[in-house]
């Protein structure tokens, strides 16, 4: 949906409740908002406007800077805290990043819960390769048909839950892979993909440069968030898998920039 035709569906004389949900979804699409840009296209006052992102604010569902807002930065939880967090919704999105898979391929898997979910729901017996900093994402193979499996080793970072410094990166570059499954921290339209932890991010850097194909696969919570350094621009991502609930002006978003967005089967 573009930006006009965001504005001429919301009711002459909307509520300030309806305009501000009309703001998050702006923001969740373009990843900031400006204050001045929103009055004239609501045509109120930017005290109106200013007014109604503080309340956003205060309900903790932006963050207020000069002249407008920005989305909420993620924080990283322990890789021992994530596994058991909305389970249905990262099998749901595993599944559907799985369908992206062809026989023979080699892939590079990242460490982090999602991921882990994505191992566990590849098909076998498709003569597939999985090379992994992960031990959790290993170990939800071992027992499975038809995978060759390569763990990356060196520091094990027990929050990230994989492999990160320069003797892993340094293993990754001398491999090729069909596709990769970089872990998100946060994906945003004009930023691309980011992380927190600056290693990790290295790591999941080179798995790009080392892949023919860059599939992010995101929880909603991290769509339009921003983390601290970028991993990948958006034009090196080709495919995005996202939650059943995503809207559709947002998955137009980041398919009107070249990304082959995947929507994944609502979470039983």
């Amino acid at each position: 949906m573009s930006r006009a035709a965001a504005i001429d569906a919301l009711p002459a004389e909307a509520l300030p409740q309806e305009r501000q949900q009309w703001i998050l979804q702006r923001l969740r699409q373009q990843g900031r908002v400006v204050a001045a840009e929103l009055a004239a296209e609501f045509q109120v006052s930017e005290d109106s406007i200013r007014r109604d992102l503080r309340e956003l604010a205060a309900q903790g569902l932006c963050k207020r800077v000069y002249g407008g807002a920005l989305p909420l930065t993620v924080a990283l939880q322990p890789l021992k805290q994530r596994r058991g967090e909305h389970a249905g919704r990262k099998q749901a999105l595993a599944r559907k990043a799985a369908t992206l898979v062809r026989q023979g391929q080699i892939l590079l898997i990242d460490a982090g819960s999602t991921n882990t979910a994505i191992a566990a729901a590849l098909p076998e017996r498709l003569g597939l390769t999985v090379v992994t900093n992960a031990p959790d994402v290993a170990l939800a193979l071992m027992d499975r048909e038809g995978f060759e499996i390569l763990l990356i080793g060196g520091r094990i970072d027990p929050r990230i839950g994989g492999a990160v410094g320069a003797q892993a990166v340094k293993a990754l570059q001398g491999i090729r892979a069909d596709i990769c499954f970089p872990g998100a921290c946060a994906m945003d339209l004009h930023g691309g993909l980011w992380g927190f932890d600056s290693e990790e991010v290295l790591f999941k850097r080179t798995m790009v440069e080392c892949s023919g194909e860059a599939v992010v696969v995101v929880t909603s919570d991290k769509l339009g968030a921003v983390a601290t350094h970028r991993v990948a621009e958006l034009a090196e991502v080709q495919h995005l898998v996202v939650e059943h609930g995503v809207d559709k002006a947002t998955r137009a978003s980041y398919a009107s920039r070249g990304v082959t967005v995947h929507r994944a089967e609502a979470a039983s």
